[in-house]
């Protein structure tokens, strides 16, 4: 009786499940991306391709190096700053972003194939241990690194690792081999350079770059200068590639009043954004000059282009690199990544800097190399506005889309240290690995210096040096021994500049290599008006 009854009940218990099934199955699709088993899309003829040469090539390929090759050829015909990064480089690229990394703390150069330490990290993993300049890698844990022709990278991928874990080297100091066990730790990898008061009321500071850390790095060196009596700023932003959007525009915020729009993106996928200031910024008043060349770029233009349209600040130096697009990046399933162009941003004023790429990546990245034939890094009436709008600030000043952002006041390249007889002298490192020896030889004479100011006050390089030099140069296979006064001025200034930063790292080359740059000179003469 029990089983007459079910029997009854089955049909209408199976259309009940049936009918569950289905309304689940509709449910979770609608949730899910297009792939999988319920992509029901024919597939693309790409993935056919990568299919037949796996199961029917006549030589075993690497599908993986394959694949990189193909997607690098598909980017190639997007625009110029969509980029495939494989996994080790995006790993250094969210190390530089996110301001930092785990190691031990050293700056190391590569002379006559030995690893040599030119800089300890204060306070710093290796510090701790005892690691010192003028130190020799021998082995890192039980490999051996010198006289094997080792890399930086490899180097690098060594001493590197996890933070909290241990790594053991053997150093050479002198003739005394000693051994260290270093706990690896989080190394800054910072933005700012160098902030300094260059004159009694006007601060310096030089960002080489917009990471995460910047904003703040920023906001501590300004409040530090501010309690020393900076009145007006000069702002270097020369070479400085760019970053984080949102960097930029914190700062950005800093020197602009009220709700001032800083930028806004857009996109065929990405709605309009704007990015305006929200707070009371801690420079509004003061006067402003930013420093910029062909080497600034994306972020750096952003705060650059809402300066100069708010009639905020005096642009000083070059037209900029022109990048006007925005990109995001994303992580893919190998660990390699993407970075792909989602919008384009543009400046207060409705101003797209981006230049032109319609002629192909390969013109592209010429660009720099054609404004040095066309005489534009020497002579302000080369450049080009023929692909740009203008447009008109507040104050009457004409500005321009299209190829960067153009300077308010113009500075040609400094071409005293273009001297084409040394060009071996820079490509064979030999100012550096000379200034690195001379340090270490009279390391007691160095330390004497108390500051940069002083240093570049008061130290020369008189015969002793020079003469020294040259016979290290000729280890080189380099003869300077007929060499002009002007030239032997200005290889005298680059071993000074580098002697500061091997003592005071970047605040010591800025220090003092700013007093003879010409940029710097004009920056003080506009704020002196």
């Amino acid at each position: 009786m029990q089983n007459k009854k079910l029997q009854v009940w089955l049909p209408l218990l199976f259309s009940l499940v049936m009918i569950a099934g289905m309304i689940i199955g509709y449910k979770i699709k609608t949730n899910m991306p297009d792939t999988g088993i319920f992509f029901t899309e024919k597939r693309r003829p790409v993935q056919e391709v990568f299919d037949l040469i796996e199961n029917k090539y006549v030589d075993k390929e690497n599908q993986d190096s394959l694949a990189d090759e193909a997607i690098e050829a598909i980017l190639s015909k997007l625009d110029p700053h969509s980029v495939f990064l494989p996994a080790t480089q995006l790993q250094s690229a969210k190390e530089d972003l996110q301001g930092g990394f785990s190691g031990i703390g050293v700056e190391f150069n590569i002379f006559s194939d030995t690893i040599n330490v030119v800089n300890v990290i204060k306070d710093g993993p290796s510090d701790k241990a005892g690691v010192q300049i003028g130190d020799r890698f021998l082995k890192v844990d039980d490999s051996i690194v010198a006289g094997v022709k080792i890399t930086s990278d490899k180097i690098k991928s060594l001493l590197r690792g996890d933070g909290g874990s241990r790594v053991n080297i053997t150093i050479l100091r002198g003739k005394e081999q000693k051994f260290f066990t270093i706990i690896r730790g989080m190394i800054p990898l910072y933005s700012l350079d160098a902030a300094y008061m260059i004159r009694d009321s006007v601060g310096y500071i030089r960002l080489n770059k917009f990471a995460e850390t910047t904003y703040k790095e920023f906001m501590d060196a300004t409040l530090k200068l501010q309690k020393q009596g900076m009145k007006s700023m000069i702002l270097d932003l020369r070479d400085n590639g760019g970053g984080i959007l949102t960097q930029a525009t914190n700062i950005a915020d800093e020197f602009l009043d009220q709700d001032k729009l800083i930028t806004y993106t857009e996109g065929v996928h990405s709605p309009k954004k704007e990015y305006r200031c929200e707070k009371e910024g801690i420079f509004e008043k003061g006067k402003l000059v930013v420093l910029a060349n062909e080497g600034s770029a994306s972020a750096s233009e952003i705060l650059i282009g809402a300066l100069q349209d708010w009639d905020r600040a005096t642009i000083i130096g070059r037209r900029t690199f022109g990048k006007g697009l925005v990109q995001e990046q994303y992580e893919l399933s190998d660990g390699s990544g993407l970075r792909l162009t989602v919008a384009r941003y543009y400046t207060p004023l409705g101003r797209s800097i981006q230049k032109s790429y319609s002629a192909g990546i390969k013109v592209y990245q010429q660009d720099i190399t054609n404004r040095v034939h066309d005489g534009e890094l020497l002579y302000f009436d080369s450049i080009k506005h023929t692909n740009g709008k203008a447009y008109k600030t507040k104050s009457g000043k004409i500005v321009y889309s299209g190829g960067g952002i153009t300077p308010d006041i113009f500075v040609a390249v400094d071409t005293s240290g273009i001297n084409k007889k040394f060009v071996d002298i820079y490509i064979k490192g030999t100012i550096n690995k000379f200034v690195y020896g001379n340090y270490l030889a009279n390391k007691n004479k160095f330390t004497a210096y108390t500051s940069p100011v002083q240093f570049s006050k008061n130290y020369l390089i008189d015969d002793a040096t020079w003469n020294s030099f040259k016979a290290f140069a000729v280890t080189d296979s380099i003869n300077i021994n007929r060499v002009s006064t002007m030239e032997r001025t200005e290889l005298s200034k680059q071993i000074k500049i580098l002697t500061a930063r091997q003592i005071w790292r970047n605040e010591g080359l800025y220090e003092v290599s700013n007093a003879e740059d010409i940029m710097v000179k004009k920056a003080l003469e506009v704020l002196n008006k």
